[in-house]
């Protein structure tokens, strides 16, 4: 049977923080992750177009809320100084503005966060589809998007669920829209609306005049691990330049993957030659291969990284085997898998025997 290109979804955002730990424990008290499916102590040796050139030491961790949705990949620099970011970001800027994440209650999980002191810089409104959703920062000025969205893996009693997917700012619209459509498959415009936004007053850049694409899927999820990581959807944000609106800048610029803030956006897919052959086909290479011998921590897989068309950097990754029940020793394997087939959510669900208190 000929292989095709499956993209099972977003698999994670990538978080470069100063202290995996710290930031953890307040992704897990304001956003519910409390699942940590892997961590690692060792040294990235296969990114070095975005080390300096030089292997890097580093501790990175993978953790998910079960409720459904992508995780965060929470990724600390080890022995080397870490370069901030000098301004701050707003919307239009090129990388990735802010990470989406689901909500089955807003108003809830509003009022919730308010009372843990959380810096919420607006209310809950509707966007241009008409879903309710307000922005907050993490303790160290990492943008959220809070979103209303149903999708529902395992029912825990929490206002959020997992990663939904994130915002980018472009340059060119057409050539995004063309890029995330033809390569990870986000084909259906779900609204296209330029305007000064009322849902966007209190972020930075909210007062520009924008052009906003939110993509999803026209598929159905589909994949061994798409029941976890559910539905997910990538929005585009363009600064209209006019008089007396600064030019966009990259949120990257002079700096390491691995700085402070958000360092790639990721997608779990199955066939990678079939994603190389996609991505080429478009006119972007893989700038990094992992190779199919890549482990990180109890997990292992092969990860490759192409640019969007701003040079904000997409991850691969192809999971060949997870850990289920680790106390016990098991795990699960995926190479000899249906490709397309989600797993049994009965076992998907023993991830929950690894919640973090």
């Amino acid at each position: 049977m000929t292989k095709r290109k499956v993209i099972c979804g977003v698999q994670q955002v990538g978080i470069g923080v100063r202290n995996v730990e710290e930031s953890w424990a307040w992704y897990k008290d304001v956003f519910g992750f409390d699942i940590k499916l892997f961590g690692d102590v060792g040294v990235a040796e296969r990114m070095l177009p975005y080390t300096g050139g030089k292997p890097q030491p580093r501790y990175a961790i993978l953790v998910l809320n079960l409720r459904g949705g992508g995780g965060f990949e929470v990724w600390e620099p080890r022995e080397r100084e870490l370069n901030y970011i000098q301004f701050t970001p707003e919307f239009g800027d090129y990388g990735i503005f802010a990470c989406k994440v689901k909500s089955r209650d807003v108003r809830a999980a509003y009022e919730e966060m308010k009372k843990k002191g959380v810096n919420i810089l607006t209310t809950p409104c509707a966007n241009p589809a008409g879903k309710e959703h307000f922005f907050v920062l993490d303790p160290w000025n990492n943008l959220f998007d809070i979103e209303s969205d149903d999708y529902c893996f395992y029912n825990e009693d929490k206002n959020t669920g997992g990663n939904n997917g994130a915002t980018l700012g472009v340059s060119d619209m057409e050539k995004s829209i063309k890029f995330y459509g033809s390569i990870m498959d986000y084909d259906k415009v779900e609204y296209d609306v330029t305007d000064v936004f009322e849902d966007l007053q209190g972020v930075p850049g909210g007062n520009y005049k924008l052009r906003r694409v939110m993509l999803t899927r026209s598929k159905p999820i589909e994949g061994p691990l798409s029941e976890v990581m559910g539905t997910s959807h990538i929005e585009l944000v363009q600064r209209i330049t006019e008089e007396g609106v600064p030019a966009p800048r990259k949120l990257y610029e002079g700096r390491l993957w691995g700085d402070p803030g958000f360092i790639h956006l990721c997608f779990d897919i199955r066939n990678m030659e079939e994603i190389r052959k996609a991505a080429s086909a478009l006119g972007h290479e893989f700038v990094c291969d992992g190779g199919r011998d890549f482990k990180m921590g109890e997990a292992n897989g092969h990860f490759t990284y192409v640019e969007d068309p701003d040079g904000t950097l997409i991850e691969f990754v192809e999971t060949f085997k997870i850990p289920i029940l680790k106390k016990l020793g098991i795990y699960l394997h995926l190479e000899n898998r249906d490709d397309t087939k989600p797993l049994p959510s009965w076992i998907l669900k023993c991830l929950r025997f690894m919640k973090s208190k």
